[in-house]
């Protein structure tokens, strides 16, 4: 079937507010055949066409050529004509958004830092500190030593990364953005690999952590975007097999400080 196809009858499904499950009881098919017609790998035929045209309320000409396409929710024009006149430019380096005679730039980079450009104000974050020019006049923060290892773990377990994550969810709801409200709880997920990734990395100990939930997390993915839920069980597979290398390298590590050891007692 032809991808356009699959592709408006994805969107008609979900501008009507129904699962995949939901919709197939309705017609008296099985999900997998709706997954299969939303993917282009089948085709509806001519009843279950005209079943889709009267859930959607469409008619099959709109349903099969896309004429008259429904759109829910239309914007008033003002908020139309603003989004038009707001350009907004990707690249390798970082974005750009334009309104009219101004523009506000955002440079980024792993090595390079952060460099924000507004009218009138630069901000630039790097390895040596932060800057900021404001009408002429620069302040300079420089960046302090480093800190031990326990006071950064410290700073970052003090940081409100799950009210971070509360605002990423209401931003991928009101925005749909990754499912929206119906599949972007899953960000809360991150929160416990956010907080055992910091102890595994000022311990050096990977089995801190949270393997299982980082996979939960990865098959859940696959399973709502992409309807991979087999076979990408699989990866359930590799939580021993994780555990039993942080353990094998652990014994290594131990070894080899035992060693080191005992060759500095031997010398003295």
């Amino acid at each position: 079937m032809d991808l356009k196809i699959a592709n408006r009858l994805f969107e008609y499904r979900k501008n009507a507010g129904l699962s995949q499950d939901q919709l197939a009881d309705k017609i008296g098919v099985s999900r997998q055949a709706v997954s299969k017609w939303e993917r282009g790998e089948a085709s509806p035929d001519t009843e279950n066409l005209i079943a889709l045209s009267e859930i959607y309320e469409v008619s099959l000409d709109e349903l099969v050529k896309g004429k008259n396409p429904v759109i829910k929710d239309e914007k008033p024009k003002k908020h139309q004509i603003d989004i038009e006149e707001t350009d907004i430019s990707f690249d390798n380096f970082g974005f750009s958004v334009k309104k009219g005679n101004k523009e506000q730039r955002v440079n980024f980079g792993w090595k390079g830092g952060v460099h924000v450009n507004l009218p009138g104000t630069s901000v630039h974050i790097d390895k040596n500190g932060v800057s900021v020019e404001e009408n002429g006049h620069i302040f300079h923060k420089k960046k302090k030593k480093k800190r031990s290892k326990h006071k950064q773990k410290n700073f970052f377990n003090q940081f409100p990364y799950p009210f971070l994550t509360v605002l990423v969810y209401l931003i991928f709801g009101f925005l749909n953005i990754c499912g929206g409200w119906a599949y972007g709880w899953l960000v809360f997920l991150t929160i416990p690999l956010y907080y055992t990734l910091i102890t595994a990395i000022c311990n050096r100990d990977a089995s801190a952590f949270a393997y299982p939930v980082f996979i939960v997390l990865v098959y859940l993915a696959f399973g709502f975007f992409m309807d991979l839920w087999h076979p990408m069980w699989i990866l359930f597979l590799t939580i021993p097999l994780y555990y039993f290398l942080c353990e094998f390298i652990k014994k290594i590590a131990d070894k080899q400080f035992k060693c080191s050891k005992l060759n500095t007692v031997i010398l003295i």
